[in-house]
């Protein structure tokens, strides 16, 4: 019998790759990436035109070469048939948005020297001003939305990055026929029309199925072209996760060697993809995606106001949720920025000596301390707080260091802290009546380090089930791609019945010792009071800091 594949297609921040994976069983036939040529434009235009601070651009042509590369590649690694093919699902960092003509062409190619003309990248942070007055305007017009996002309006996200092209260069807002998501253009290249994500369209463009867009009259009293651009430049035409955009077109099938009718499903955002990657489609159930940063991803059946949530969105991860999202912002990065600059020489030797790595040497010397024989504890701000504080300016902090205070300590200490903020996240959860019995990870992390992974199974309290796939966003694309294409042509009707048989754990999950749980809640009380203190007020000094520093 000729077996049968879902592709999945993920556009990262600095490659893409598809997946390739086989209907029946899971198994994950091939994988190809391609290293985006330009990658992350945040100093130059491609014809040297110098960016502002904070700006981070990328450009679509990498994105059309990712298919056009890593599709053919897949099938030839396996010798795959276009008709193999069932369905393809997309996944994309978000909110990377740009403009588009009438035709749906992006205007970088018509206007290569104007930023503006460019695509921004989820993590383009220069649109704080514009996100700043879109959260006062909320506010001084009593609208309860931020509510279901923290409080605050961030920059990341769909209008600050549009209101800042009107604000800086209006000629080119007023050339943007329409503006639309990364996502959901890949979707308009395979299928020829734009559908419009739910998932994108609820957690980073103020949607809610319930309550519908951003009012008007918000957006109008920032500026009156603003004010009509749901329905122009934004459409109306909202898409649930799990469903059909559309067939794949003649000129897209040809450019990545596939079958022209295709089904093609609704993008989804990157994150999210990894719920049902990792076979996560029930209530109570926490899904960490850890890398540089984490995400937390849950679904509940309840609608309910939670603290520093970055999202609550009807069918945004799965049809029949509300799904969650909360995160922390800086959690690998953080490990990383020890390594590179407090890390001393002596651990690096014996990394060499020894044939590991030196997070190796260290995971060997931290994993036969106690919890609390160090004396040190540390507050994870090293990028800002996300979950539940909201505030991109507060710092990092390490406490409780001697003249004996060892590396393995030290490393030690910023894991228990990132451990400590996913437990303050799982407390805001539940204080908010949402229960949370099992905590899930995917990402680079889990799989590479499993003294990680072990406290935070101590601090919280709960056991860790770790995905078995290294590409669990891209196989939930791929998951989505089966259930665009239906049972009726050999895929599947819902998300659920696809992951159920799609998705893998691996066999052995981390469980919490009760005595090392015991030991962590009383560091984590002594944690709770310095989040209070020094991230609710009391004391700003990390923030005159930061503001000493700039003035310098």
């Amino acid at each position: 019998m000729t077996k049968r594949y879902a592709l999945g297609i993920d556009f990262g921040t600095e490659s893409g790759r598809a997946l390739l994976v086989d209907i029946e069983t899971g198994a994950e036939a091939a994988t190809q990436v391609y290293a985006y040529a330009r990658g992350v434009m945040d100093e130059t235009l491609p014809d040297g035109t110098a960016l502002e601070p904070d700006w981070a651009l990328q450009d679509p042509d990498d994105w059309i070469q990712t298919m056009k590369i890593t599709v053919p590649a897949v099938m030839i690694a396996v010798g795959a048939s276009p008709e193999d093919v069932i369905g393809i699902g997309v996944d994309f960092t978000s909110c990377t948005v740009l403009p588009v003509d009438a035709n749906g062409a992006p205007l970088c190619r018509q206007f290569p020297h104007r930023p503006h003309a460019w695509p921004k990248l989820w993590k383009h942070h220069a649109a704080q001003p514009e996100a700043d007055r879109i959260t006062q305007a909320i506010k001084n017009m009593g609208d309860p939305i931020l509510e279901r996002y923290g409080g605050k309006m961030s920059s990341e996200w769909i209008f600050p990055k549009i209101f800042q092209a009107l604000d800086e260069d209006e000629a080119m807002y007023d050339a943007a026929a329409r503006f639309i998501e990364g996502g959901d253009w890949i979707v308009e290249q395979l299928c020829g029309q734009e559908a419009r994500s739910s998932c994108m369209a609820g957690y980073k463009g103020m949607w809610d199925m319930d309550e519908g867009f951003l009012k008007q009259e918000i957006l109008a009293a920032l500026h009156p072209k603003l004010g009509q651009i749901i329905g122009t430049k934004l459409t109306k035409d909202i898409r649930s996760l799990g469903g059909k955009a559309g067939e794949l077109t003649k000129a897209a099938a040809q450019l990545m060697g596939l079958k022209a009718g295709t089904a093609v499903g609704v993008a989804i955002i990157d994150a999210h993809a990894a719920v049902p990657g990792t076979g996560v489609t029930e209530p109570g159930k926490m899904l960490m995606v850890m890398g540089t940063s984490t995400c937390h991803m849950l679904l509940s059946d309840k609608k309910m106001k939670v603290d520093g949530m970055c999202g609550c969105v009807r069918d945004g991860i799965l049809p029949g949720f509300y799904g969650y999202e909360a995160g922390q912002p800086a959690t690998g990065d953080i490990f990383a920025w020890y390594m590179e600059h407090c890390a001393p020489h002596s651990v690096y030797e014996e990394a060499q000596k020894r044939g590991l790595s030196p997070h190796q040497v260290l995971e060997e010397r931290a994993v036969k301390l106690a919890p609390g024989q160090s004396g040190l504890i540390a507050l994870d701000w090293w990028n800002g707080n996300r979950s539940v504080l909201v505030d991109a300016e507060l710092s990092g902090l390490l406490l409780g260091m001697s003249l004996t205070t060892k590396p393995e300590e030290i490393y030690l200490a910023l894991i228990e802290a990132t451990a400590f903020g996913t437990r303050r996240i799982i407390d805001a959860f539940e204080e908010s009546g949402i229960a949370i019995a099992e905590l899930y990870a995917c990402g680079g992390l889990p799989k590479r380090n499993r003294l990680l992974m072990q406290v935070y199974s101590d601090v919280t309290g709960r056991a860790i089930h770790i995905a078995d796939s290294a590409e669990t966003c891209a196989l939930g694309a791929a998951i989505l791609g089966a259930v665009a294409a239906g049972a009726a042509q050999g895929g599947y009707d819902s998300p659920q019945e696809a992951a159920q048989k799609m998705a893998r754990l691996q066999r052995n999950a981390f469980t919490p010792s009760a005595e090392r749980h015991k030991q962590y809640s009383a560091i984590y009380s002594e944690y709770l009071k310095l989040y209070d203190y020094f991230g609710r007020g009391a004391n700003n000094v990390m923030k005159q800091l930061r503001a000493m520093r700039q003035r310098l």
